[in-house]
């Protein structure tokens, strides 16, 4: 036979109570049912807290256990002191697990005997949402393909992306994607991106942070079509709805991503600044190499104090002078250096009929010799 005496203790439902006429029904059953939550829940707390007092118990005495096991082996002298003290903790701690066992099968007899009701009845045992979505594509575009579809779209495109740049109201956003649906990609966010920074090299300040708020605007729709999993043709209405009637807290992360990003297009504009600066340095400093392949301000720059002011003078004689003055070894490595940095032009009788071991051992005796000024020709 069936045993049905499982449904005799059962909490008759809010609903089916019949009440006087001048008490308000609906608030009677809301205050019953939620006095019966509130006991519910404290008495989830309560079997909790039990559980966890049980829990500690049995890992206190687990632990004594095993310091007890290590001191048997270890037979140390002095340990067993505190053998003795770790089996007397040890028993008071098998009474307390017994008094916490003791309380929870309480507990559990309690709970058995607690009718049930509209709330314990029944209980979920599964629960599952299925969602047909568009399914990804596989294979993605290759950096090659991103960069030839970006390419044709901006020749077709850039006089509408422009003019969706410079616009200032959302309505006129809206507006103007509506006109052009085809603006709303991938394509069009990466194009006012690179026009920010360009501005931005180009010092248009005001411009740029214009254009940068487009930016934001484009950005926020392909995403909000990413956690829709849409086109964004599709959903572009749906952000301007929500950003026109969005609250503080919306409102202020739209402008902290606005903010963000105008300090990485400032960041980028800066680095391209620099490396155009450096390139060009490099550019001149390639220009400038003498014969010999060195820099010829490096060159001027590393000379002695005295030779700078001949050259800076352009005094032959002093040069002579002051080379005659100088460390043989250390004079003829700083002349042969301003040969090769074009600083100092040997005569043209040395460049036409010397060979280039002859012109290195010739230029310091040259100088130091004093010969006609004729044949030398004057510091650069």
């Amino acid at each position: 036979m069936v045993d049905y005496s499982i449904w005799d203790h059962i909490e008759v439902s809010d609903d089916e109570d019949d009440t006087h006429p001048n008490i308000d029904t609906p608030s009677l059953f809301r205050w019953r049912h939620q006095a019966r939550v509130e006991r519910m829940e404290q008495f989830q707390k309560e079997k909790e807290e039990l559980d966890k007092g049980c829990r500690d118990c049995r890992r206190k005495l687990a632990e004594c256990q095993k310091k007890m096991r290590e001191l048997e082996l270890s037979n140390a002298e002095g340990s067993k002191s505190e053998l003795q003290r770790l089996q007397a903790e040890a028993q008071q701690l098998k009474k307390e697990e017994k008094s916490w066992e003791a309380k929870v099968d309480e507990l559990r007899k309690k709970e058995k005997n607690t009718p049930w009701n509209v709330d314990t009845l029944s209980k979920d045992g599964f629960s599952k949402s299925v969602f047909n979505v568009k399914a990804e594509q596989a294979e993605e575009e290759s950096e090659e393909q991103k960069e030839k579809k970006h390419k044709t779209f901006v020749e077709k495109y850039e006089k509408q992306i422009k003019h969706f740049g410079m616009l200032r109201r959302w309505d006129d956003s809206q507006k103007c994607l509506s006109d052009n649906p085809h603006l709303v990609c991938e394509e069009t966010a990466n194009y006012l991106v690179i026009w920010c920074i360009d501005l931005e090299v180009e010092e248009k300040h005001a411009l740029m942070e214009q254009v940068a708020h487009q930016t934001i605007v484009m950005q926020f729709i392909l995403e909000l079509a990413k956690s829709l999993k849409v086109d964004p043709r599709a959903c572009f209405r749906q952000f301007f709805t929500k950003i026109k009637t969005a609250d503080q807290q919306y409102m202020e992360g739209f402008t902290e991503e606005l903010e963000a990003f105008k300090e990485r297009v400032r960041g980028r504009a800066k680095a391209r600044i620099e490396r155009a600066l450096k390139e060009y340095e490099e550019e001149e400093q390639q220009k400038r190499l003498g014969p010999g392949g060195l820099d010829p301000v490096d060159v001027y720059e590393s000379l002695p104090a005295e030779l700078q002011k001949c050259f800076d003078e352009k005094d032959v004689q002093m040069l002579q002078d002051t080379i005659s003055k100088m460390d043989p070894a250390e004079a003829k490595r700083h002349m042969q250096r301003c040969i090769d940095s074009g600083l100092w032009v040997p005569n043209a009788r040395v460049a036409e009929g010397a060979e280039k071991v002859e012109k290195e051992e010739g230029v310091y005796e040259e100088l130091k010799e004093g010969g006609s000024e004729g044949d030398k020709a004057a510091p650069e």
